[in-house]
C-alpha cells in the first residue's frame, strides 16, 4: 500500500509516524514544499526571542529520524490531484500515484489588499524564511507595527516585545483577540498590553505603506520579483484613524486561510476546508484530510468547522492515519481550546465563549486584580466560557465544555457564583458516571 501525504507540517508528520507503526511494510511518501526538516510553526516565537536555535523548532531530532523510519521525505508543492487516476500533480510536473492520500497542506497567511504591502520590510511570522527576515529588522528600537491582534499575534506581539523593539498594534475588530474573547476580556487584554509599553489601535485599519521614493528594488519587491530582508527607504504606514505611523518592519498577522485551491475541481468536496467525516475522509474513498485544511464536525457548536491549533491537528491526523491503513478509528469532536500568554496574562477560551441564541450566561470582573470569569449556558450545559487570570479552572472549564457535562441545578448556583466551577465539575461529572473521563481531560 502506497501513502502519499501531502504536507510536511505536524499532521503531516504524526500520520505519517503513525501508518509507519501499525502498517510497518507500507510506504509512506510525505511532500512538503520548504527546504527545511518538517518543524512547528508554534516554535517560530520562541526562535525570534533566542529561547530556541532553528533546530529546536524542528518536530524531530536526532539524524535520519525519517530515514530510520522508512518515511521519505520529498519537497515539491501539489498543483493537481486527480482522484480517477489516483494520482498528484507536482509543481515540478512530475506525478505521484497513491492507494491512500492524506491532505494536510496546513494554511497560509491572508495577505490584505492594502497598498504597499508586498513591498520590502513587510512579512508575515509563518515559516523560517520569514522568522530570519523579521530577526534582520525587529532589532532593539526599531519602530515595528503589526497589523493584526488574534490568538497568532498576540504570540507574535510576544516575541517582538522581548526584542526590545518600539511596537505599535493595529487591529481592525473592537478588541484584542475578537475571534477568541469577549468584549471585557479583549478589552482587559490591550489594557494590559498598554501598561506594558506596547500601543494599541483598535477599531482601526491600516489603509496603506508608502515608501519615500522607491527605488527599482521596492517596485521589484512590489512585483513579486525580488525578496529583501532589509529595506532601502523608510515606511509611513497610514491608518484610517488619520495617524501616520514610521516604521522600520511591519508584521501581516491577520489571519490565514487553508491551502486548498489546488483541490479546485477535483471532486474533492471543500468548503471553508477540506470536508470530511468522523474518519477524516472526504466524500472520495481513500481521501483523507487533517490539520489546518480540514473541516470536521464539532459536537460542541453542531458544526464543521475548521480549528487551526496543533492538538487537533494530532488527534485528526492519527484518526485519518489509522482509517488509511484499515483500522477504524473515529474522531469524538474538534476542540475549541484557546490558552494564551499575552506579556504575562493569561487567559482562556472554550466552546462557544459567544453564547448560543436563548443561552444564559453570567460574568465575574475584577480589573484591579486582572481577572475575569464569563460562562455560557444552553440548558444546563456549560458551551463555552472565557477566563483571564483564572488558571486553577483551566482544567474544570474543559473538561465541562468538551464531556458536554448536565449540570441539572448547578447550573443555578454557578450562575450566582461562577467561582464554584471545581465544585459543579466534582459533583456532576462523578453523579453522572463519568468522572474519569472528565478529568482525563482536565
Amino acid at each position: 500500500m502506497r501513502h502519499v501525504i501531502l504536507g510536511a507540517g505536524p499532521s503531516g508528520v504524526i500520520a505519517a509516524e503513525t501508518i509507519r507503526k501499525h502498517a510497518p511494510h507500507d510506504e509512506v511518501i510525505v511532500i512538503g514544499d520548504e527546504p527545511e526538516a518538517p518543524y512547528s510553526r508554534m516554535a517560530i516565537p520562541y526562535l525570534l526571542i533566542g529561547k530556541v536555535g532553528e533546530e529546536g523548532t524542528h518536530l524531530r531530532h536526532g539524524e535520519g529520524h525519517y530515514e530510520r523510519l522508512g518515511i521519505s521525505l520529498r519537497r515539491g508543492r501539489a498543483k493537481r490531484v486527480d482522484v480517477q487516476a489516483r494520482s498528484v500533480e507536482l509543481d515540478d510536473g512530475s506525478t505521484l500515484a497513491f492507494d491512500r492520500l492524506l491532505i494536510a497542506t496546513g494554511s497560509s497567511p491572508a495577505s490584505p489588499p492594502i497598498p504597499g504591502i508586498h513591498g520590502r520590510g513587510v512579512h508575515p511570522c509563518w515559516t523560517l524564511k520569514d522568522a530570519r527576515a523579521i530577526a534582520a529588522l525587529a532589532r532593539p528600537g526599531a519602530k515595528v507595527i503589526q497589523m493584526g491582534a488574534g490568538f497568532i499575534g498576540c504570540i507574535i506581539m510576544e516575541a517582538l516585545q522581548q526584542r526590545g523593539v518600539e511596537l505599535t498594534v493595529v487591529e481592525m475588530g473592537d478588541r484584542m483577540v475578537p475571534r477568541m474573547m469577549g468584549p471585557t476580556a479583549g478589552t482587559m487584554i490591550r489594557d494590559w498590553c498598554e501598561k506594558k509599553g506596547v500601543r494599541v489601535f483598535t477599531s482601526t485599519r491600516v489603509e496603506a505603506i508608502e515608501r519615500r521614493a522607491p527605488d527599482l528594488m521596492d517596485r521589484l519587491a512590489e512585483a513579486g520579483g525580488i525578496e529583501e530582508h532589509v529595506p532601502v527607504t523608510p515606511m509611513t504606514v497610514r491608518l484610517s484613524s488619520g495617524e501616520h505611523l514610521p516604521a522600520d518592519l511591519v508584521i501581516s498577522a491577520t489571519g490565514v486561510r487553508p491551502n486548498i485551491g489546488f483541490l479546485e475541481n477535483s471532486g474533492i468536496t471543500c468548503l471553508v476546508g477540506v470536508l470530511t467525516d468522523e474518519r477524516l475522509q472526504t466524500n472520495v474513498e481513500g481521501i483523507y484530510a487533517a490539520g489546518d485544511c480540514a473541516e470536521a464536525f464539532d459536537k460542541v457548536s453542531g458544526r464543521t468547522i475548521v480549528s487551526a491549533i496543533q492538538p487537533n491537528a494530532a488527534e485528526q491526523a492519527r484518526v485519518a492515519a489509522m482509517n488509511m491503513i484499515g483500522r477504524d478509528a473515529t474522531l469524538k469532536g474538534v476542540t475549541q481550546i484557546n490558552v494564551l500568554d499575552t506579556l504575562g496574562m493569561i487567559s482562556a477560551s472554550f466552546g462557544k465563549w459567544d453564547g448560543v441564541p436563548g443561552g444564559q450566561h453570567v460574568e465575574l470582573t475584577d480589573r484591579e486584580e486582572g481577572r475575569h470569569l464569563s460562562l455560557q449556558f444552553d440548558g444546563d450545559i456549560l458551551v463555552g466560557c472565557n477566563s483571564i487570570g483564572w488558571t486553577e479552572h483551566v482544567g474544570v472549564m474543559r473538561g465541562l465544555v468538551e464531556g458536554q457535562v448536565r449540570l441539572g441545578d448547578w447550573k443555578d448556583r454557578l450562575l450566582e457564583d461562577p467561582t464554584l466551577l471545581m465544585e459543579a465539575y466534582l459533583a456532576c461529572a462523578q453523579a453522572q458516571g463519568d468522572f474519569g473521563a472528565v478529568r482525563a481531560k482536565a
